[in-house]
């Protein structure tokens, strides 16, 4: 997903986007979200198949 997308969703969730670096918008994202906080961390066992982070955090 580009960045500028994320930004898009990170404003609608009341988040400044601000000098966030992709992760950590992310990250910030999924908290906004009440989801797990989990993109980046490396778990290539990831169980969320369905989540739309997970193409940019499993590549």
């Amino acid at each position: 997903m580009k960045v500028a997308d994320i930004k898009e969703i990170a404003k609608k969730l009341g988040i400044n986007p601000g000098k966030f670096k992709k992760g950590e918008l992310i990250v910030a994202i999924q908290k906004a979200e009440k989801n797990t906080p989990c993109f980046g961390t490396g778990t290539a066992a990831c169980p969320y198949t369905t989540c739309c982070w997970r193409e940019d955090c499993i590549a």
